[in-house]
């Protein structure tokens, strides 16, 4: 089984990704490190590359490439990126959304406690400047993932169990997670 993980920004994605991955024993791919990866190899923040990939596509399609080989040649891993689903159609789709306020709120606190992200956006000086922030990548994804595949990552229809973590703690999220994706491990 492969489980695709996408949602919300600061919906709680990477830490719910790594710790099922832990609990189930099976490696985990974080599309977002790869283009962190890429945009620090070309002295960009993460801002400046998602909006260099609005005019380029093949920088996207690097990243949809591999995860569509990951799907094809092999298995039972756990998947976290924002296009994951549609180039792995047959994993177990889940989104996780969160109130923006909330998401906002928590990757500030990221920010200024572990020194997170921030070399996402240079203008993320508070939380007012990471909902800003926020709201513009996701502005970027929709256009870029509509205009390269005519999808919208952040449609709800196209997972099969949505979580909105807002008023969860980790821990709380993982088990419900956990849950759904062990009664379709019983149902195989």
């Amino acid at each position: 089984m492969i489980i695709s993980l996408s949602g919300a920004h600061g919906s709680g994605k990477s830490t719910l990704a790594k710790r099922l991955a832990e609990k189930l024993g099976w490696p985990h791919y974080y599309m977002g490190g790869l283009n962190r990866e890429a945009a620090s190899k070309r002295g960009l923040t993460l801002a400046e590359y998602n909006k260099l990939a609005e005019e380029d596509p093949q920088i996207d399609r690097e990243t949809d490439e591999y995860q569509r080989k990951l799907g094809k040649t092999q298995d039972n891993f756990i998947i976290e990126g924002y296009t994951s689903w549609y180039f792995i159609p047959h994993s177990l789709k889940i989104y996780l959304d969160t109130d923006k306020e909330v998401a906002a709120k928590r990757i500030w606190k990221d920010i200024k406690e572990k020194g997170e992200r921030k070399n996402e956006d240079k203008n993320m000086n508070s939380q007012q400047d990471v909902l800003a922030s926020m709201n513009k990548r996701v502005q970027n994804e929709i256009n870029r993932y509509q205009r390269y595949y005519n999808i919208d990552v952040h449609d709800k229809s196209h997972y099969d169990y949505c979580l909105d973590t807002t008023d969860l703690t980790p821990d709380e999220a993982l088990e419900k997670i956990y849950n759904f994706i062990k009664s379709h491990i019983d149902k195989s």
